[in-house]
């Protein structure tokens, strides 16, 4: 006979499988699986998120999240190409400003 606790413990185990196994295809489908061809307007960029191979994505990404004509999207682009690192320079530059105006407003 299977003892209550030996049960609670083997549906807590199903579920922590089956709730991983739906995290991990989750964060799968919003991987970069491929990058975009195009330069995209620097002005229309809004920030940026960086997706290494190191989790359950297969390609080094730098993910430019932008507005354009009042539509909202996402381009996977190739870390290893000039462009891209520029702009993630100049983004950076631009919050280090935000930050250094933020901070002298609050001392």
């Amino acid at each position: 006979m299977v003892s209550v606790k030996a049960a609670a413990m083997a549906i807590a185990l199903l579920t922590f499988c089956v709730l991983g196994a739906n995290t991990t295809s989750a964060a799968y489908s919003e991987c970069c699986r491929s990058y975009t061809t195009r330069k995209l307007p620097f002005p229309a960029i809004r920030g940026y998120t960086v997706q290494t191979i190191k989790g359950v994505c297969h390609i080094n990404a730098i993910i430019f999240h932008y507005t354009f004509d009042k539509k909202k999207g996402r381009a996977c682009t190739n870390p290893a190409l000039p462009w891209v690192m520029d702009y993630v320079d100049r983004l950076r530059t631009k919050a280090q400003k935000v930050h250094d105006q933020t901070s002298r407003g609050h001392k």
